[in-house]
């Protein structure tokens, strides 16, 4: 095929978010997005009518939420997840603002971001074709750097700034909403704000809760049982239904109710802190910092290992994306611990990549 014929084919998936395009070294390159947030988000992050939407959200809705194998392997493989959540940075006592790192705060993240897109909640979106999507905010879905580059110069997200951006997670917070993004501390490409009745990661973090397929902050919420009324907002705001009402321990009257919370469903938004009308929750530190990789490159390096697909992820890298990617890879890969690094010396079973860590270790060769 001509090239340029070649570059109208690549143009056109572009403009369809199956691929995303950037330019590097004067030349224009195109990838394929990640399975999250990729092709499944990108299809439907603005409303169109080239394509039957109504019958692609239904076989997403399938494919997704009823069928269950491409989710749990998505979401629930492996310790090193591909999303996080950021804390609700306003429900933070105010001892405990400073200590927040910069990578923590969803808000960093948008002022830190070179482009920045603003499209379609796809989970709302998909779920407003079958008829069951809640009232949550719908032109609320971020994406940064750039993935937003190449979704704004196609008409998939707009591009708005820091500004407008910090707006809308005032506004996500205002509704209860979580903020969901990559689990990575640097080049954040995507925050969602979920609800817990459509968004997949909220779904997902109910329906594997125990495989823990989503990383939750270093906060955790500390209920005063003297001051709850048990009211029941805390448990009906959570998104994973780590709040529960249950009888009050001590109590004379059997039929009163207090909050308890599920600790290892939670995932520390603190959204249970803003539904409280009687400042019953408060936010704490958890006994044990979670863990953020670097970068994408280190995420990915970490769940190929985790997943017995390192081998393959070195030979993808190297044919999809060039040398330089896969010297990020095994850089990323001589960062990690020495048992990672074993995991992965096993499963390529190579003399070179044995070579390598023994010399970053200071080892013989």
């Amino acid at each position: 095929m001509a090239e340029a014929d070649a570059r109208r084919v690549l143009e056109g998936l572009a403009d369809r978010a199956l691929l995303l395009d950037f330019v590097e070294e004067g030349e224009t390159r195109y990838v394929l997005p990640p399975p999250m947030a990729g092709f499944f988000e990108f299809s439907l992050m603005r409303v169109r009518n080239d394509i039957d939407q109504k019958a692609l959200s239904e076989l997403f809705y399938q494919y997704l939420n009823v069928e269950e194998d491409f989710v749990r392997d998505l979401f629930a493989r492996g310790e090193t997840q591909l999303g996080r959540v950021f804390v609700h940075e306003t429900a933070l006592p105010e001892s405990d603002v400073l200590q927040v790192l910069d990578f923590e705060r969803a808000s960093e993240v948008v002022r830190r971001a070179p482009v920045i897109g603003v499209g379609v909640c796809y989970c709302r979106h998909k779920m407003a074709h079958l008829g069951r999507a809640c009232d949550a905010p719908m032109d609320i879905c971020m994406t940064f750097g750039t993935a937003a580059d190449s979704l704004t110069r196609h008409g998939v997200a707009r591009r708005i700034d820091a500004a407008q951006c910090l707006d809308l997670l005032a506004e996500a917070r205002e509704q209860g909403l979580v903020q969901f993004g990559e689990n990575a501390r640097e080049g954040v490409n995507f925050i969602c704000n979920c609800c817990g009745c459509c968004c997949e990661a909220m779904i997902a973090a109910r329906r594997f809760g125990h495989l823990r397929p989503v990383h939750t902050t270093n906060y955790i919420p500390s209920l005063d049982s003297a001051a709850c009324n048990g009211c029941g907002k805390c448990a009906k705001a959570c998104p994973v239904e780590a709040l529960e009402l249950a009888t009050a321990d001590g109590t004379s009257r059997p039929a009163a109710k207090k909050a308890r919370l599920r600790e290892d469903a939670c995932l520390g938004c603190g959204v249970c802190v803003g539904a409280c009308p009687n400042d019953a929750i408060t936010l704490r530190s958890r006994a044990q910092r979670v863990l953020t990789p670097l970068n994408s490159t280190h995420r990915v390096v970490m769940m190929a290992i985790e997943r017995g697909t390192f081998a393959e992820l070195l030979v993808d890298g190297q044919s999809t994306y060039g040398h330089r990617v896969v010297a990020a890879i095994l850089g990323a890969l001589l960062k990690l611990p020495p048992l990672k690094q074993a995991l992965a010396s096993r499963q390529v079973r190579s003399r070179y990549i044995e070579t390598l860590i023994q010399a970053a270790s200071g080892g013989t060769t």
